[in-house]
Parts: C-alpha cells; sequence; structure tokens
C-alpha cells in the first residue's frame, strides 16, 4: 500500500525559490493620450476578486497595486483620468494577506511555493490586520472578494455584527463608507464617469470549487434563503445585474460590462488528472481487485434484474491495473442501489474535475481507519471531486448569467469584455504583442515566470491580470475611440514567493 502513497500530483524538484519578487512599474511610452468621446476623470470598478487584485489564495497589498483597475487607471490618466483609490491592507507590513477578528483568524495569508513538500501551501505566518480596523471609503476599487451579485446590493453586507450570521463580508467590513451601506451604494454614490463591471462568477465557482456540495437554487427567488456555495438562481442574477447597472449609468456614466468565465477551465480542476493513482506492483493491483470483486459481482445481479443499464453497469465497475489509475469517489447521482448492499460509488473519468484541494486527501490514510487509503480503498466524499452533471449545472447557470449580461449591456449601449474568452484563452496558454508566451500549465517545471493563474489555481497572477486589463483597454479603445496605451504583461510580477527553506 505505501507505493499507492507516491502519488505523482504536483511535483517541483530542485526549484528553490528565495525572496520576494519586486515590483515593476510597467512602462508607457511618450504618445498623445486621448479619451475619445469617454470621461476618466472618475473611474470606479465594481466587482469581486478579480477586480480587487486577489491572488495566491488571498488579498494583500502588493497584489492590489497590482490590479487589472489600477493598472487601467494608470493608463487612464494619460488621457485625463483622476487619482484612483484602493482599500490597501496598508498596516501588513508582512505583505502576507488574512485576517484576524478578535485575536482569532478568519483569512487565511497568501500561498508560498515549499519546494521541499511539492506545492503551494499557506506561508507560516500569522496575519496582522484586524477587520475591525476600519478604513472607511468609498474607493474606486470596489472589488470585495467573495461577493455574489446579489451581496452587492445587500445592505449589513459591511456591517461586522453579521459576519456570525454570514451575512457581511470582512473586506467589505474594512472598506464601507457605513455599516450597512452596500457596496453598490458606494460605488454609484461616487457619481464615475466611467465603471467597469465584472460580476458573476462566484454565483458558480463556490459551488464549483467545493466540488458541488452546495444546491442549485434556480428556481429559488430569495437569494436571502441561499447557502454560501449555492448556485444563484439566473432570474434572480438578471434582476440584481440590472439594478447594478442603472445605479452605475444613473448619472450618464460610460463603462465596459464583462462575462464571467467557465470556471471548469482554470487550474484548480486541470492540474490533477482524474486518474492520479499509479500502480507498479501487480500484487497490489491483484489485493484491490479482489477487494471489489463482491461489489463488480452485486452490479451484475443488478444489471440482470434490470435495475441499472449496461452502461451505469460500466461505468460503476472499479477494476485497478499497473499504471495511472481512477479515483475512487462517492456519486449521489447513480442508480440508489443500497437494497442491494451497494454503495454509489464508481471510478472518476473524463467526464469529471478533480479539485486541487483533492491534493491534500488522494493517497492519504484515512484517520479513522488507516487500514484504508483515500481514494483507492475509501471512496473520495462529494466535496473532492466535481462530477459530470456537477459541471453542467456551472455551464448551465453561467451561460444564463452570460446572456443577460450581453442582453442588459445592449440595452444600455455598453460594450462588453469577453472574458469569458480572454480566460478561456489564458487557461490554454497564448502569446501577447511582446512576444511572450503565457501559459496555466500549473507547476509543470518550466517557465514558471509566464504563468498566468498564481498558486490557488484560480486567481490570475500580476501578469495574467495585465492580460485582461488589456481586453479592457482594446475595447474602450475601440469602443469610446480612446488610445490608451497597453500594459505590458512582461514587466510585471508573476508569484510573489517566499522560500520555506
Amino acid at each position: 500500500m505505501k507505493k499507492i502513497l507516491l502519488l505523482i500530483l504536483i511535483v517541483l524538484v530542485g526549484i528553490n525559490f528565495t525572496a520576494c519578487k519586486p515590483e515593476f512599474a510597467s512602462p508607457i511610452s511618450d504618445g498623445d493620450y486621448t479619451s475619445g468621446n469617454a470621461d476618466f476623470s472618475k473611474y470606479v470598478a465594481v466587482g469581486n476578486s478579480l477586480t480587487a487584485g486577489y491572488t495566491n489564495g488571498t488579498l494583500y497589498k502588493s497584489g492590489q497595486s497590482n490590479s487589472f483597475p489600477s493598472m487601467l487607471a494608470e493608463r487612464m490618466q494619460l488621457a485625463g483620468g483622476g487619482a484612483f483609490t484602493q482599500p490597501y491592507l496598508d498596516d501588513d507590513t508582512k505583505d502576507i494577506g488574512g485576517m484576524v477578528l478578535a485575536g482569532n483568524p478568519i483569512l487565511t495569508p497568501k500561498f508560498i511555493i515549499n519546494a521541499s513538500s511539492g506545492g503551494p501551501e499557506p506561508i507560516n505566518d500569522v496575519p496582522t490586520m484586524d477587520v475591525t480596523n476600519i478604513h472607511p471609503g468609498p474607493y474606486n476599487n470596489m472589488g470585495v472578494p467573495g461577493a455574489k451579485v446579489f451581496h452587492l446590493a445587500a445592505a449589513g453586507y459591511g456591517n461586522v455584527a453579521n459576519l456570525a450570521l454570514g451575512a457581511a463580508n470582512p473586506y467589505y467590513v474594512r472598506m464601507a463608507s457605513a455599516p450597512n451601506t452596500p457596496v453598490i451604494q458606494d460605488a454609484a454614490g461616487q457619481n464615475p464617469t466611467f465603471f467597469t463591471l465584472w460580476i458573476g462568477n462566484n454565483d458558480v465557482l463556490s459551488f464549483a470549487t467545493s466540488g458541488g456540495v452546495g444546491v442549485n437554487q434556480t428556481g429559488n427567488m430569495d437569494p436571502s434563503t441561499y447557502g454560501p456555495n449555492d448556485i444563484t438562481d439566473p432570474t434572480v442574477f438578471g434582476a440584481v445585474y440590472s439594478q447594478l447597472l442603472d445605479a452605475m449609468t444613473a448619472n450618464g456614466a460610460k463603462g465596459v460590462v464583462a462575462t464571467i468565465p467557465d470556471v471548469s477551465s482554470i487550474p484548480f480542476f486541470t492540474t490533477i488528472p482524474y486518474a492520479p493513482i499509479p500502480m507498479t506492483d501487480q500484487n497490489t493491483v491483484d489485493a484491490l481487485n479482489a477487494a471489489y470483486l463482491q461489489y463488480n459481482q452485486g452490479l451484475q445481479l443488478a444489471l440482470a434484474n434490470g435495475l441499472i443499464t449496461a452502461a451505469e453497469a460500466s461505468k460503476r465497475t472499479i477494476t485497478f491495473a499497473l499504471g495511472a489509475n481512477a479515483l475512487v469517489i462517492e456519486d449521489e447521482y447513480l442508480t440508489d442501489l443500497s437494497g442491494l448492499g451497494l454503495p454509489s460509488i464508481r471510478q472518476t473519468n473524463a467526464d469529471d474535475l478533480v479539485p486541487l484541494t483533492a491534493k491534500a486527501i488522494i493517497g492519504t490514510p484515512d484517520p479513522n481507519n488507516p487500514q484504508l487509503i483515500n481514494g483507492v480503498t475509501k471512496p473520495l466524499e462529494d466535496q473532492w471531486v466535481l462530477v459530470k452533471e456537477e459541471i453542467n449545472m456551472v455551464r448551465t447557470a453561467a451561460t444564463a448569467y452570460n446572456a443577460t449580461i450581453t442582453q442588459l449591456a445592449a440595452a444600455k449601449d455598453l460594450p462588453v469584455a469577453d472574458m469569458a474568452a480572454t480566460m478561456q484563452q489564458m487557461s490554454q496558454g497564448l502569446a501577447t504583442e511582446d512576444g511572450s508566451i503565457y501559459t496555466a500549465d500549473y507547476f509543470n517545471g518550466d517557465n514558471l515566470d509566464n504563468l498566468v493563474f498564481g498558486l490557488d489555481g484560480v486567481h490570475p497572477t500580476p501578469r495574467g491580470y495585465a492580460i485582461i486589463a488589456n481586453k479592457f483597454i482594446e475595447i474602450i479603445n475601440k469602443e469610446y475611440k480612446s488610445n490608451l496605451p497597453l500594459v505590458v504583461p512582461a514587466t510585471y510580477p508573476t508569484f510573489d514567493i517566499l522560500s520555506s527553506n
């Protein structure tokens, strides 16, 4: 069984990172820059973690300084743009992120690469930022990590008293102009002349990253009854999104809205293969197949009695062989055969996605019974795999959200940045105008400087955010006849990493 524990997941051999990489100022060539028919004097960015500059698993000051809105604002200032403020975690002198409440950590600090253990992990340090250390806004960057669309319109989302109820957000608690002022009121109340709105990915992302541990709330019009990992009903999404656009354009502001990406394409779901269990010993293979023989025979009995189809019997049959093997998982979408004493288990296949968080448990002994190995002789629970049915729920909701975003934007004569396509390109790898080749091939050991996704597998690196900023700039220049210069991704850092040696 020891050989089963030798999983080939994320290996960083011989890579030894030292010190933090410096921040780079993106060079801007001389030129006569104009705003076209836009007015950049008061730019306000509204959104979630992707707007805030969240990276490497948390929000911290040097990440915030490389948010895509900050990059945009820098370019806008060449064409009449004004000051751009952000809710920096400025008393976190260690620049590690995370937060505490009453001395207790409630948000973890950033990830680093630990070369000795072979992957990303939270830095071994303690956050110093207290949620109650209020820095009231409003700010030009109104990106609130973790916010779903309906959170932006919710009163009390910045009230520290609501944290225990799950009805407030610690990031917004720090930055709200008043505890019960909604995010959108703080944003629109600044009378922006230009805005970006990129919201909606958390309305499916939390369901996906939890392995589908949540509820698809399609048909439920009351978001106050939703759990933290639930999928937002598309009608609720559309109604609130319409309110957000009405608020941001009430005084004639122009802007750009953005579609949300296919969350299943990010490295969080593509790093661990569906068959990550290496088998090199025939005796182990034979022992495992013998252990599942009775279960497989039960499936044939169910098939003979018409309880399942041949296709399902094949899907549920568990076999091991020399080489790479699939994981054994629970699957609530299988036919219930408990009457025959058969659990709803099977092995993963190419239609399944294994979250990056599963790295911590795959191939490890069950703490309640060390003789059982997670994912091999003990099926992984629902939270550790996103199955096909759950992936379809996520994609169906996201497709509906994007259709609503496009439709509502057209009604307001606002251009749409297709960030769904952009982040799909980022996940597949792309070349930029400066000749760099960027990739999302998460921790392959080569060309780490050009990775566009950070250590959490979800959020971009600063270079990834630079690519996103350029997509916004391109559509702003096209639709508003401005000529803002593009940023140069290669002049921004990738990982802000400390050595753990």
